[in-house]
């Protein structure tokens, strides 16, 4: 794999460090800012709102510019808005913040994505992404608790100040590692011909898969702290230690399918998709008993967001592999963790219990297998050309 491949991943993770930290810092900065907490919730759904809705918008009016550009373009914007949040004096200036950097990085997804499949053979696009997604599965494990530590002992802008360094190191690093494509410097890049991707049926199949395994994990991993505290039994001080094991499952996962994902793209997302609903299935049933709690944890971890490579390299194959394509993808999966965690939460407000999110991420994991079942018997080849890019660099 290229160097430049684990920049983007590092970006990505910066980012995603951003989006996730503030879910653990929420009661400092409900205090800074004299708001409740559920107002810093919203903090969170506007940066979720900026990534669904600004992110394709942002990147139809980068089509025209360089890969390479846009990537650093995106990334200066980003780093606008994160060190807005880092000095923010009050909540309206943080809100604006968090829509910034929430349409910068949907659509530094989208290009980062894009640019890695420009720098390996099509065989290799599903190790590639699961590099750069890689980022993701450790701003879990690593980046969020860092953030809280972060919180604890320095202060909640001291862990957006970290941020702003890390893009920044990014930002520097993609600058000097990220080659110029003599081919993609001459081309220009239709609207229209972006557009015209979407008319393709088997691409929208492949998003609402994405869409209903990121719901399915999404409908449980947003309310593992109440279950694993009222439900399980586990003192709250446990909590963010299993949150850990979660994110280190994830990383294991992403690392395990990605490197798998081009020979066997549907056979791991058809595979996954049954263990998760298991998973959930004997969450829901068991979610009292602790240790069945952690086990079905970790395998939510494995299965879950760690499908992420199989499911880029489908959206690839079934596509141009561009820009728009990749950032709409990104929405699709952010729209996906809306619905899981809005109809997760409103089963609990109708009084369903704290373990029903589970079976909600039950029934979308089971829509999700079903919407698999038409292309099953369907052996595309490992790689398309047309669909991929071919390398473009050495």
């Amino acid at each position: 794999m290229p160097l430049a491949i684990y920049v983007l991943g590092l970006m990505i993770f910066s980012m995603t460090t951003s989006e996730f930290m503030v879910a653990g810092i929420m009661p400092s900065l409900s205090e800074e800012f004299g708001v409740s907490v559920a107002a810093i919730g919203y903090l969170i759904s506007a940066y979720a709102a900026g990534m669904i809705i600004g992110g394709p918008l942002l990147t139809v009016g980068l089509l025209k510019v360089p890969r390479k550009k846009a990537f650093l373009a995106l990334s200066t914007v980003f780093l606008i808005g994160q060190t807005l949040g880092a000095l923010a004096p009050n909540y309206e200036l943080m809100m604006a913040a968090r829509i910034i950097i929430g349409v910068a990085s949907s659509a530094c997804f989208g290009v980062s994505i894009a640019i890695a499949l420009t720098l390996v053979r099509p065989e290799a696009s599903g190790r590639a992404a699961s590099i750069v997604l890689g980022g993701l599965m450790v701003a879990t494990a690593v980046g969020l608790p860092a953030a809280m530590l972060f919180d604890q002992y320095l202060g909640w802008r001291a862990s957006f100040w970290a941020v702003v360094v890390l893009v920044l190191v990014s930002g520097t690093m993609g600058l000097l590692l990220i080659p110029k494509s003599p081919k993609e410097e001459s081309q220009t890049i239709s609207l229209r011909g972006e557009l015209a991707e979407f008319k393709n049926r088997h691409l929208w199949a492949a998003f609402a898969t994405s869409m209903l395994i990121i719901g399915a994990t999404f409908a449980a991993f947003s309310y593992f702290s109440p279950i694993l505290t009222d439900v399980a039994g586990f003192s709250a001080s446990m909590v963010p230690l299993l949150l850990g094991v979660y994110g280190v499952a994830t990383v294991i996962g992403n690392t395990i399918t990605g490197r798998l994902a081009d020979r066997y793209m549907m056979p791991i997302m058809t595979i996954g998709l049954v263990v998760l609903t298991g998973a959930l299935i004997m969450f829901g049933l068991f979610a009292e008993h602790q240790v069945v709690a952690v086990i079905a944890v970790i395998v939510i971890g494995l299965v879950g967001v760690s499908m992420n490579p199989p499911m880029v390299t489908r959206v690839a194959r079934a596509s141009n592999g561009g820009s728009l394509v990749n950032t709409f993808h990104v929405s699709v999966v952010n729209f996906g963790i809306v619905v899981g965690s809005t109809i997760g939460g409103l089963t609990i407000d109708h009084g369903y219990g704290l373990a029903s999110p589970l079976w909600v991420g039950a029934v979308l994991a089971v829509l999700g297998l079903l919407s698999l079942i038409p292309y099953l018997k369907k052996t595309p080849a490992p790689a398309d050309s047309a669909a991929v890019p071919e390398k473009t660099c050495a």
